[in-house]
């Protein structure tokens, strides 16, 4: 069973939930999270080229993030560039809150907050999650799957609490030199 969830990760390239794995395998998808966690140890050596993620629900394959310049440069992929502070704060009121909306986030920031939130929902690390029931139906954001892959995160109850006064802005630069887009 473990060869057969590694070759439907490998071959997905995307996240997999682990309940389909186990819907077309046909077996308990506790079998499945136990298969999971085999790989994780498997292709979890510093040396591996492969690492094994838990995303929620569901499990992916992905470059060991030490070797990401030999396949940026293989690949011919674009040095990804960080992300500004505006969006780290955008990232993290939604984070903490979602699902909300801009208008939201804009009274917690203080400022205009349209161009940040299209360009994280572009970069695919935000996403609408429907409307809200008030006059004008204003959009609702939350984060993405892509979100969790980027931070490191299984879920979101794995996110830090937030930050408070001193240690924040050391908080700050950690995220930033952990995450480029």
């Amino acid at each position: 069973m473990i060869g057969k969830t590694e070759a439907i990760l490998f071959a997905s390239g995307d996240p997999v939930a682990l309940e389909r794995i186990a819907q077309v395998l046909e077996v308990k998808t506790a079998d499945i999270e136990n298969a999971v966690e085999c790989l994780k140890e498997k292709y979890g050596a510093p040396n591996s080229g492969i690492r094994v993620l838990r995303l929620e629900g569901s499990a992916q394959m992905c470059t060991n993030p030490a070797f990401i310049e030999p396949v940026r440069g293989v690949l011919d992929l674009k040095r990804n560039t960080p992300l500004s502070q505006a969006a780290l704060e955008v990232l993290a009121v939604i984070a903490y809150n979602q699902p909300v909306t801009k208008a939201f986030v804009e009274q917690v920031r203080g400022v205009d907050c349209s161009g940040v939130i299209g360009s994280l929902v572009q970069k695919g690390l935000l996403e609408e999650r429907g409307r809200l029931e008030l006059p004008g139906r204003p959009l609702l954001y939350g984060t993405t799957e892509n979100f969790l892959r980027c931070f490191q995160l299984s879920s979101l109850s794995e996110l830090p609490p937030p930050p408070d006064g001193a240690s924040e802005k050391e908080d700050e630069e950690s995220v930033e030199e952990q995450l480029t887009f």
